[in-house]
């Protein structure tokens, strides 16, 4: 869990969408895809543009409609189907940094983080410790305490990548969607990112996350979902999805994958024209 303030019966909640078809109009985009994410377990969502992953995610968050198959919680409160839940009782489970966001104006930052708690709040109660707490534990984790009482407009686009990433920190959820948690965000605040969601898989958190990067899923998955045109290519650990052949065939373009033997971590190396451009240059001053 993000808080120790909320209710700990969420530790415990898987998320599953069995067999989903999605499309876009008439156009389908997802075939008889399923995807299990449970607690503590960091899942990421890989494939070209346009391989489904992103809306995938979004039917589990329920922000795409599902053309057949379900979306289920399974947790201490038994079996649920996502869509028979009304939104607050969602949103007190599942959490999703999506790519598309609204740009708030007119509002400090710890205004838009509190936005959090909305599920855990009743219509007109007031703000409690419990959600002074958990929005000053957002604020730390995404690094912005420094920044808590500055304007929304001033911040670049990476600031405010930080901002919305603690706004679904701060819902206290059990299940934690992102998106491209790393887009805009320089090589500094990538990796506490890329941190930052082990250390809440370390907590119990589930985690569904799409990355482009392929290094950085290598890092920091427990599971890994190729996606090639709309349906699961390979679906396990790090060492079994992301190989050579794997790759090669879904990217279009050869890509070498090795595991380092100490440590058991994937490197990729996508082999561009040029991939050998700097040793070829090394080569040359040396002669």
């Amino acid at each position: 869990m993000i808080t120790p303030t909320d209710a700990s019966d969420d530790r415990a909640d898987e998320l599953h969408g069995e067999s989903l078809a999605l499309s876009y109009g008439r156009t389908r985009v997802v075939h008889e895809m399923s995807l299990h994410l449970r607690p503590g377990v960091v899942t990421a969502l890989i494939g070209p543009n346009g391989s489904g992953k992103s809306t995938a995610l979004r039917a589990l968050a329920r922000l795409h409609r599902v053309d057949s198959g379900t979306v289920r919680i399974d947790g201490v409160q038994g079996q649920r189907d996502a869509a028979s839940l009304t939104a607050k009782e969602f949103a007190r489970t599942v959490a999703m940094l999506s790519q598309s966001r609204p740009h708030p104006s007119g509002l400090e930052v710890r205004d838009v983080v509190a936005y959090g708690r909305h599920p855990h709040r009743s219509r007109f109660a007031g703000m409690t410790d419990a959600d002074r707490t958990a929005i000053a534990q957002a604020l730390e984790l995404a690094g912005l305490e420094s920044m808590a009482h500055r304007a929304v407009d001033e911040l670049s686009g990476g600031e405010l990548q930080r901002v919305w990433l603690a706004t679904a920190l701060a819902q206290g959820t059990g299940i934690l969607l992102l998106d491209e948690p790393t887009n805009h965000l320089d090589l500094r605040y990538q990796i506490e990112t890329l941190d930052l969601i082990c250390d809440l898989a370390d907590r119990g958190t589930a985690v569904g996350v799409v990355l482009h990067d392929l290094s950085h899923a290598a890092s920091v998955a427990d599971e890994v979902v190729l996606m090639n045109r709309g349906r699961v290519h390979a679906a396990g650990s790090p060492g079994a999805v992301l190989t050579s052949e794997n790759l090669t065939e879904v990217y279009g373009l050869p890509i070498d994958a090795s595991s380092d033997p100490r440590t058991g971590r994937v490197h990729v190396t996508p082999r561009g024209r040029h991939h050998d451009r700097a040793r070829r240059g090394l080569a040359a001053l040396s002669a």
